[in-house]
């Protein structure tokens, strides 16, 4: 059975004798954070907070003081402090999640090691390869611990390296062209880290990671979308014509099966920017101006209607 949440409580009570008290205890045990809650979430918090601004820390130092630390400083501080965050991530006996908070840390500082040593030695490689390697060398933590926010981090890498490779090396391909790609990759790690966890025993990702990364992919689509119909229809824009559909179709039908509203609302608004960026394509008079106005605020006015519908319909 499912715990009992705050809608349930209030529903009972309002069609039952329950007493006060008795209602007032059950929000405690079932809805209310306790003590003990509290103070996992602020041991968490802060050590999240402690290891971002020392790695911050970390970071501003070697910058600052650049030009008066010897090369093999510079190399041995990071190093020293790479291998000895990995050293305490997985020898040390420690809560699991402190453990991959050290390893995000960890990640971190392989991008440092690549900055010095690029900056030490001037190796005059493309701004591209540095990413490649940083996202290589942390492919194995990311895999293995399964930690959201080191997911964050290797998928923002992957997308550094893409954008930077078009723009070292790739020069033939056009923005729309390029933003069709990165559309694809980050839509692949969506629907693997929602379908993966539904057909194998790999654990759930959180929520809010997988709502950050859908509304990258949505932002993406529509902005990729919308500058396509600028640029007077490139031969990739009809490719992202085709396959964004798809994905939004899987995206609404996914909202209605796990009863996700996120999901039916940032498809439905994408699509209302798609809409309104060809309308004004198609002339910006004044009257077309008037008329975008007026189709925004009945569509979103007829997506918040529907939303609310569907979330009671959900609730009852």
């Amino acid at each position: 059975m499912s715990k009992i949440n705050r809608e349930i409580i209030q529903l009972i009570s309002r069609h039952s004798n329950w007493s006060e008290s008795d209602v007032s205890k059950a929000l405690l045990d079932n809805v209310y954070a306790d003590s003990a809650s509290w103070y996992r979430f602020l041991k968490l918090f802060f050590i999240t907070l402690g290891v971002s601004f020392t790695t911050t820390g970390i970071l501003f130092f070697f910058a600052y003081n650049w030009m008066d630390l010897h090369k093999f400083i510079k190399i041995g501080l990071i190093e020293a402090l790479l291998i000895g965050t990995t050293l305490i991530a997985v020898f040390f006996k420690l809560n699991q999640t402190i453990k991959n908070i050290l390893l995000s840390a960890a990640a971190m500082f392989v991008g440092v090691s690549y900055a010095v040593f690029g900056q030490v030695y001037q190796t005059n490689a493309d701004a591209y390869d540095f990413f490649l390697a940083w996202t290589f060398f942390v492919t194995i933590w990311a895999v293995v611990s399964h930690f959201a926010p080191l997911w964050i981090i290797y998928i923002a890498l992957i997308n550094f390296t893409l954008f930077l490779y078009a723009e070292q090396v790739a020069y033939h391909w056009n923005e729309v062209f390029l933003i069709t790609i990165i559309f694809w990759v980050n839509s692949l790690f969506l629907i693997l880290f929602i379908g993966l966890p539904e057909l194998t025993h790999i654990k759930k990702s959180p929520q809010w990671f997988t709502n950050i990364l859908a509304l990258v992919v949505v932002a993406i689509a529509t902005f990729s979308l919308s500058n396509g119909i600028f640029e007077k229809n490139p031969p990739s824009f009809y490719v992202l014509l085709i396959s964004a559909p798809l994905l939004y179709g899987l995206g609404i039908w996914y909202g209605l099966k796990a009863r996700r509203l996120f999901y039916l609302s940032i498809v439905p608004f994408s699509v209302i920017i798609i809409l309104s960026a060809l309308f004004v394509d198609h002339s910006n008079d004044a009257g077309m101006l008037f008329t975008i106005g007026f189709f925004i605020i009945i569509s979103i006015t007829l997506l918040i209607w529907s939303l609310i519908k569907i979330q009671k319909k959900w609730a009852n």
